[in-house]
């Protein structure tokens, strides 16, 4: 028994993971096992007392690794420095007195268990040392090796039970504070010519981390539709917020009556310093859509085209394609017009479906990449879910794409489909699907 040794190398902590912080306490872990070794950390200044502690330990059936230390100041660095399970606190010591011995060892960000060991027999101080955070309070002249056993066990179970109940809690929190930036992502569509079908959703990948997609559609004054769709390269808080940001930035640019060909160029003016990174880009897809509704300019930003769906679904061949933003090459971005003709839809969608994998396919064979659902599977996915006509297509074509891949998607999914009926006398199609990861996996 020493006050200085380490930790034995690579052994793990009954408390969690070597590595593990304190939102990693325990990972799959709920139950001591018999058989798992406890960092026991003892304060205690009395040579006597700390053997009959030692020899206690020894007679409880525990597998300990017993460290000792001779002064608070010294315990609380040590609690830290060897990771310790459990602590065994004399309250009577050179440099604390009493209670104020608990409430320090149980100020930590992670305290560990805390049985009180002391001369002391009144119940009152017993009660009071509970009260301020002990699992358990034990007099020395009134206790036995299996006592002392299955009190630091029981108070190291408590504390692992508290660590596992306060993770789960963390995670809950996230998942809400996830759901709701996720929901900020759908924004409401500024298309006051009801006549046209505007529908949008947002899938996040199954990893659980939110991506970079963002999309938008805009009406302005003279009937002229703008939307977009974008995708931020990586997943992660900074990526949804900068797909956020250039949302936000991109409707505020388009309600200026910026001319479409210049609206690109000041995103990347807004893109490049609020950027986390100087390596993070942005594919983009901008549409225009005349006022008469027959015709549109297509603005690719090192991103996919357009499905242009009339009887079935066909992709937009690109004449044109400009480098993602963010890239720093030369090169700029100009419009492919495209015919529309008198009854028409146009899908944007981000690349999280089409990197799908197939479920099965190639399985089994190392030499055999994966195949992808890739653009042709899209426009088959996207063909099936028009039969049951246009109302719920997004949602139908998400569902395929999962079905396809197996279960859920990877990569997160942005999807925006603006529609014209060529009579321009009923009301269009306007809906927003949002599906959480809950939702997606069953």
């Amino acid at each position: 028994m020493t006050g200085s040794e380490q930790r034995a190398p690579g052994r793990p902590s009954a408390r969690g993971d070597d590595a593990a912080g304190p939102d990693q306490a325990h990972p799959g872990r709920a139950v001591l096992a018999p058989t798992d070794e406890l960092r026991i950390l003892l304060v205690e200044d009395d040579d006597g007392d700390a053997i009959l502690v030692e020899e206690l330990l020894a007679d409880g059936n525990l597998k300990v690794e017993l460290h000792r230390a001779t002064t608070l100041d010294g315990a609380l660095e040590m609690v830290v420095s060897h990771d310790v399970d459990c602590v065994l606190l004399d309250l009577g010591l050179p440099d604390s007195v009493g209670l104020s011995a608990v409430e320090r060892v149980r100020a930590g960000s992670r305290p560990p268990a805390l049985v009180v060991l002391t001369g002391h027999s009144g119940i009152d101080l017993g009660v009071q040392a509970v009260a301020a955070g002990a699992d358990d309070y034990l007099v020395k002249g009134e206790v036995d090796g299996d006592l002392l056993g299955r009190s630091v066990r029981y108070a190291v179970q408590r504390r692992m039970s508290v660590e596992q109940q306060r993770a789960l809690y963390r995670s809950e929190v996230r998942a809400a504070e996830t759901a709701r930036l996720e929901r900020a992502l759908l924004p409401t569509p500024l298309v006051q010519d009801d006549r046209l079908d505007v529908m949008v959703g947002y899938v996040p990948g199954g990893n659980g981390l939110l991506g970079g997609d963002f999309f938008d559609a805009v009406e302005r004054p003279d009937g002229t539709v703008l939307c977009v769709i974008g995708d931020v390269a990586g997943h992660g808080p900074d990526e949804a917020a900068l797909g956020a940001t250039l949302r936000t930035a991109w409707r505020t640019i388009v309600l200026s009556e910026t001319q479409p060909e210049a609206i690109l160029p000041l995103l990347e003016r807004v893109l490049v310093p609020e950027r986390a990174r100087p390596e993070v880009f942005v594919t983009l897809c901008q549409v225009v859509v005349s006022a008469d509704r027959r015709s549109a300019e297509v603005y690719l930003a090192g991103h996919l085209a357009p499905l242009l769906l009339r009887d079935t679904a066909s992709e937009i061949t690109p004449t044109s394609r400009g480098r993602a933003l963010g890239i720093p090459v030369a090169g700029g971005w100009t419009s492919q017009p495209v015919e529309l003709g008198e009854r028409w839809a146009l899908m944007l969608y981000t690349d999280g479906l089409v990197e799908a994998t197939v479920a099965g396919a190639g399985a089994g064979d190392a030499r055999t990449r994966p195949e992808r659902v890739g653009v042709d599977g899209l426009r088959r996915a996207v063909d099936s879910a028009l039969e049951q006509g246009v109302e719920g297509v997004v949602e139908r074509v998400f569902r395929r794409v999962r079905d396809l891949h197996g279960g859920p998607l990877a990569d997160d999914a942005a999807l925006l489909v603006l529609g014209w009926d060529g009579k321009g006398t009923s009301p269009g199609e306007r809906s927003a699907t949002l599906a959480d990861s809950d939702e997606w996996a069953r």
